[in-house]
């Protein structure tokens, strides 16, 4: 017998799944319309060409690839803040800056074969387009904390880290520029066998002990204080101090913490690098940074800074509630049907329809069937109740 399955990577959404989806999307477009964003949206099928012109650190075989009639190649969209620079160098060009754009769209993925990700991500996010500094980064690492505690998880916490801290030490080390590249993948994936292994030949080198140790400064603000014992100092942990230092006095101390092994894409990111987690997900449900040369790609050069929230990883981490479950079935009469509506709409959502069935034992036997607790008839005039 065949099997109708949906492609690698997708999987139909049903109920429950839906609804918290959509509470999370609600509370996150609300959130950044109430903090002055204003919602663009891109095409789903961009050209290929675009991602390459921008640097786009996503590796190409990552994107799912269509040719139109021309023979050009294109993409479903897999990433939303290369099309939204796009956009704010182009069609925004004559805005003055900053300019505070957010978006609420699906980005479309290839992951590896047989490796359960999936290749369709809801993503809600924001870009700030055009501000540079701290009151910028301050900005948007408030309303990163603030986007999770929007959507109603339990426990969350957003980790700072800042690409020019790695720069730095590595910048302290005679190293070839492919033993670097290939020391930031260990750092960033937390290797540290293969990381002590690669640091080896250049033990006697300054900066290397903070390098071997980069992998594992995370937690608190006491990171802080041993990274700058182990380097000697730096700026980016300056800047990062600032700015929890800010973050605290605005009471959002508490949801802050720093991961300084954080060095993904440092060809992309240009200054502070965050992730958000919340209790429950497996990995981080939000990310985002400062990224102050994309725009400049499309002919117009603008410090920005942004981030994107997984929208299922967070609705799969809300705390269960039971969904209201169907409680009557309304019979009627063509001629009542104004009145049978009223009734659907006058009641909590999902707990009362509207009957199909020709007569009353129809309906009671499908109320019966659908778990209904009542059946309201309206006909002839007259409005009574039949409980099961």
């Amino acid at each position: 017998m065949y099997t109708i399955h949906t492609p690698e990577g997708t999987r139909d959404r049903l109920f429950a799944e839906c609804r918290e989806r959509r509470q999370v999307q609600r509370a996150l477009t609300a959130l950044f319309a109430r903090r002055g964003y204003a919602e663009v949206s891109t095409p789903e099928v961009e050209f290929y060409d675009l991602f390459l012109q921008s640097g786009s650190p996503l590796p190409q075989e990552s994107m799912l690839k269509i040719i139109d009639r021309s023979g050009k190649i294109m993409v479903m969209r897999p990433d939303c803040t290369t099309p939204i620079a796009r956009v704010a160098a182009t069609k925004l060009k004559t805005l003055p800056l900053p300019q505070r754009l957010f978006y609420d769209q699906t980005v479309f993925r290839s992951g590896q074969a047989h490796k359960g990700g999936s290749s369709e991500i809801a993503q809600c996010g924001v870009e700030l387009m055009g501000a540079a500094g701290q009151k910028a980064d301050l900005e948007v690492v408030a309303l990163a904390v603030d986007a999770l505690r929007a959507c109603g998880v339990e426990d969350y916490h957003v980790e700072l880290g800042h690409v020019g801290f790695f720069r730095d030490l590595a910048g302290r080390v005679d190293m070839p520029a492919t033993v670097i590249e290939q020391m930031r993948l260990l750092i960033e994936g937390k290797n540290f066998a293969a990381l002590n292994d690669l640091l080896e030949p250049y033990a006697g080198q300054g900066a290397c002990k903070a390098l071997r140790r980069l992998s594992r400064l995370f937690g608190g603000a006491d990171v802080l204080d041993e990274a700058e014992a182990l380097s000697g100092g730096s700026a980016a942990l300056v800047y990062l101090r600032q700015l929890y230092n800010a973050l605290s006095k605005a009471g959002y101390g508490d949801h802050i913490r720093f991961d300084l092994g954080m060095v993904h894409q440092i060809d992309y990111y240009t200054g502070v690098v965050f992730r958000g987690y919340v209790e429950g997900a497996g990995d981080a449900v939000l990310s985002g940074g400062r990224y102050d040369n994309l725009t400049e790609a499309f002919g117009r050069a603008a410090p920005a800074t942004g981030f994107a929230v997984d929208v299922d990883a967070v609705a799969g981490c809300l705390p269960e509630e039971g969904a209201a479950g169907l409680e009557t079935l309304v019979h009627y009469k063509a001629d009542a049907l104004d009145r049978a509506l009223a009734a659907v709409d006058a009641a909590p959502a999902g707990t009362v329809e509207l009957s199909p069935c020709e007569s009353v034992e129809e309906t009671v036997a499908l109320a019966k069937e659908k778990g209904a607790r009542a059946v309201l008839v309206l006909e002839d005039g007259i409005e009574r109740r039949v409980d099961l």
